[in-house]
């Protein structure tokens, strides 16, 4: 299919998302852009939410993962139920009876100001790294598979991209989201289904047979019982479990859509609701991993990891299937570009300026500055993109799940702390200790063969700094704590 068609489906597609942003975006205000007025429905934001958790890089990482992987990621999806019911049952409702529009806030009433101040930072350092290695990913595709043909620079694709993305949650922010959310997961389930049924009928056999000839090349194991190996299945099911309640439960842009649903009730709905369906779409995922290294081998495709599916889809495809795989993939990228932005611009307005404290700023000017926020956000995207390119990382799915480890440990650490104990921190030395935690975690990561030998550290890196974070933190504590909890 040539370059030029592919493009106008994906104008069409924008102009779509542009119809859905103005019809949900009316009447918006401050409220509106931040929590959606508390008035989503609980259905719409959990179906929204399974485009927001896979992303661009699961759409692609995931699948190409398979060949040298096998289904192991499958023993993180099942350490994800864990993390979810820990959500659902301990977090959701902390945060719902203090009434919080940024889940930072906790820290502030529970630990200090300055814990408070912390935790909201290393939210935007995680989330901005994450989002723009997501976005990094998909724009590459989109450049190498359409735009490269017209002589597009690489920053100028990410830049129209991202004021796509501006153009649509500028007004409504998460109140427009839940809804092109919905619309984009619709689209990235169906092309996922859709390319699966595609490779079995061209291959000729079923669902059945596909798994016995992917069993034959080692493709479906899922469990590696190795204590020493990185994917250990009580390490892949514990890392799991904590990466779900650091990076959706301890999430300010995950948790921003829960709390816009109008109950508690709702809310946990919404979230077991999820992490059921989730298992569900990851599976399917690692099945047509399975099926692209299959197929792949059939037809003499060379590329591996990342680059397996784009190969095939956009090469070894009929056009209206290379359609389908490009709408899938900006429907994967669209919702965690769009959310981390809108969730970055929530949290440093409220945590870092403080704008609900400021009373002296009228609504007007709160908008004014939000927007500001808004368009400062997009441009750090547009810069962290570049930098991905400029390193080029074969593996996206390793460097979000490397930065995770690193950047959300503190937060599990300080969440933990508040939660499980009554004592009260020194607030004052958190922000030394949050800083100190991924200090020694990337010295034990980079020479842990000189300290463990043969033992690998993996995904429970995350695990080991909240834990040297909830360490420190009751090293610089004491007993009489304030009742807030």
């Amino acid at each position: 299919m040539s370059a030029s068609l592919l493009f106008s489906f994906v104008i069409g597609y924008f102009l779509l998302l542009l119809v859905v942003a103005y019809l949900t975006s009316r009447n918006s205000n401050n409220d509106s852009f931040f929590i959606g007025n508390r008035n989503s429905n609980w259905m719409l934001v959990a179906f929204g939410m399974i485009g927001t958790s896979l992303s661009g890089v699961t759409f692609i990482s995931v699948p190409g993962a398979v060949g040298k992987e096998s289904f192991a990621y499958f023993q993180i999806m099942l350490g994800y139920l864990i993390g979810y019911l820990v959500i659902a049952y301990v977090l959701l409702p902390l945060y719902y009876r203090l009434n919080l529009t940024s889940i930072y806030n906790y820290l502030s009433t529970r630990l200090g100001f300055a814990s408070y101040k912390t935790g909201a930072s290393f939210f935007i350092l995680s989330r901005t790294l994450g989002a723009t290695a997501r976005l990094y990913l998909v724009v590459k595709i989109l450049q190498d598979a359409i735009l490269r043909n017209f002589e597009i620079p690489f920053w100028v694709t990410t830049l129209v991209i991202l004021l796509m993305i501006l153009l649509y949650t500028y007004e409504g922010g998460v109140k427009t989201i839940v809804w092109t959310d919905t619309l984009q997961t619709t689209c990235m389930l169906a092309g996922l289904i859709i390319c699966v049924f595609y490779i079995l009928k061209t291959m000729n056999i079923s669902l059945g047979e596909s798994w016995s000839m992917m069993e034959e090349k080692g493709y479906t194991r899922i469990f590696f019982t190795d204590p020493e190996s990185r994917f250990f299945f009580l390490k892949q099911i514990a890392a799991g479990a904590f990466i779900t309640i650091t990076m959706t439960g301890m999430d300010q842009e995950m948790m921003q859509k829960n709390i816009s649903v109008k109950t508690l009730k709702d809310a946990q709905k919404n979230v077991i609701t999820l992490s059921l369906i989730m298992l569900a779409v990851i599976l399917l995922f690692l099945v047509l991993g399975g099926l692209l290294h299959l197929y792949g081998a059939q037809v003499g495709v060379n590329a591996t990891g990342d680059a397996l599916f784009p190969a095939i889809a956009l090469k070894h495809m009929p056009p209206i299937i290379s359609v389908i795989f490009i709408i899938a993939l900006i429907s994967a990228l669209f919702p965690s570009a769009d959310g981390a932005i809108t969730a970055l611009t929530s949290s440093f307005c409220i945590d870092i300026l403080g704008m609900q404290r400021r009373n002296d700023w009228t609504d007007i000017q709160k908008k004014k500055y939000r927007q500001r926020v808004h368009l400062i956000v997009a441009f750090i995207f547009l810069v962290f993109v570049l930098i991905f390119k400029w390193v080029n990382n074969p593996s996206m799915i390793g460097v979000i799940l490397k930065i995770a480890g690193y950047t959300y440990g503190p937060l599990l650490g300080l969440f933990s702390f508040g939660i499980l104990t009554k004592r009260t921190v020194n607030d004052r030395l958190v922000p030394l200790i949050c800083i100190l935690a991924p200090a020694i975690c990337f010295i034990l990561d980079k020479y842990q063969k000189v300290f463990f030998g043969s033992f690998e550290i993996g995904l429970e890196l995350l695990i080991i700094n909240g834990l040297l974070t909830f360490l420190g933190l009751w090293a610089v504590s004491k007993k009489d704590a304030p009742a807030v909890n």
